[in-house]
């Protein structure tokens, strides 16, 4: 495991299973998806095309706060209006990078306009961590010359 690697092994890792709502379904039933799915965020998916994301902080954000009823408020009023993606091929750094920099926390894989599955801020720092281990394991084993030959 390396931060260099493609965010395709974690979704090897992890799935590729993704869980989606239509841009009609209402605010409360795909609060209720995540609950079942113990997830924090939903693709918008029009058919076959994505169209969006919907994640607990807009709910917060864009119903709570607002005073507006979940029963009520369809999900494409609070979907994010600027959808992010990445590639399969994308980098675990450089998904890092994109989720630190606009400050969102799931990444849908996309390619030729087919989902490949979505990556969370904490499948990445998992990663991250796994291959800080493996490379300090490493630097150990070369100070103690237990290296292979």
């Amino acid at each position: 495991m390396k931060v260099f690697d493609p965010v395709s092994l974690i979704l090897c890792k992890k799935g590729t299973d993704v869980w989606s709502v239509s841009p009609d379904a209402t605010v409360y039933d795909a609060m209720k998806m995540m609950a079942d799915k113990d997830v924090g965020a939903l693709l918008i998916m029009d058919g076959s095309e994505l169209v969006g994301i919907v994640s607990e902080r807009d709910y917060a954000r864009k119903v709570i706060l607002q005073g507006r009823s979940s029963k009520d408020t369809l999900v494409r009023e609070i979907a994010e209006e600027a959808l992010i993606t990445i590639t399969p091929e994308c980098s675990v750094d450089d998904a890092m990078r994109l989720i630190t920099t606009n400050r969102i926390r799931h990444l849908p894989v996309v390619r030729d306009g087919k989902v490949h599955g979505m990556i969370s801020i904490g499948d990445l720092v998992q990663w991250i961590s796994f291959a800080q281990d493996q490379t300090i394991e490493q630097l150990e084993h070369y100070i103690e010359g237990k290296y292979p030959c």
